[in-house]
């Protein structure tokens, strides 16, 4: 097993005033040469957008794109004709594959919306652009995985252009689960977003996250109540 710890206070930040943004990896004004990727995973955005600002319109290829709203919702308008609403506890997929034009914007006037941005490399360039949505039972992630992303068209998930998995679990105190690696190759980004976890004897607070590959499975237990994702992606 092969291990790197990625604590909150060593993420990357920007204060724009209508946004504040936390890097995992190097992004915009930010560049830390030990961490640009981890493997397939290219981006970890930790964004809060104030009441009516967003990200205007801008482009995008050959990027797979997962946004996952912690607290508030999102506007959404592309250049394929797509105008929708993101909610907490739904999950958004943009494919921007040959080339996109979007927008996300806060439509609250009193509530902040806060976002993890997530870009993955695709399997292959020239894809053609796809956008898709879904509301995640959170009852069905309690003590348990429930894969909100994969490479399956089939399973119940969204689906990326690549051999990638998401994952969240809300895990109680004192409670434990395994996750099992789906493919050979694939290394895991494991973000805690809330409580405090142990994988392999160490310890994640709140923001913390960890990498590990060469491995099989992994153990993930709660000394508090807890809230992560896991992100599987290939690593090469």
């Amino acid at each position: 097993m092969n291990k790197i710890y990625h604590p909150e206070s060593e993420r990357g930040f920007a204060d724009h005033e209508w946004l504040v943004a936390r890097h995992s990896f190097s992004f915009a004004g930010w560049y830390s040469p030990e961490k640009v990727h981890f493997g397939k995973l290219r981006v970890l955005n930790d964004d809060i957008v104030q009441p009516g600002q967003g990200f205007g319109t801008h482009p995008h290829d050959n990027m797979e794109i997962v946004t996952i709203p912690l607290k508030g919702s999102l506007a959404h308008k592309d250049s394929m004709g797509h105008e929708e609403i993101i909610k907490t506890n739904e999950v958004q997929v943009m494919s921007a594959g040959t080339g996109i034009l979007h927008s996300e914007f806060n439509p609250s006037n009193t509530d902040l919306v806060n976002l993890l941005q997530i870009w993955v490399f695709p399997d292959k360039k020239g894809h053609t652009p796809r956008y898709n949505q879904k509301f995640f039972d959170p009852i069905k992630r309690k003590n348990k995985f429930q894969t909100i992303v994969s490479p399956s068209k089939d399973d119940g998930s969204l689906w990326l252009n690549q051999n990638a998995y998401f994952s969240l679990c809300d895990l109680d105190k004192n409670n434990s689960v395994s996750y099992k690696i789906h493919s050979k190759g694939n290394g895991l980004y494991i973000f805690n977003i809330e409580g405090k976890i142990n994988i392999d004897e160490q310890d994640l607070n709140r923001r913390d996250a960890l990498g590990i590959w060469e491995v099989e499975k992994v153990e993930i237990s709660a000394e508090e109540t807890s809230f992560f994702l896991i992100i599987e992606v290939p690593m090469n």
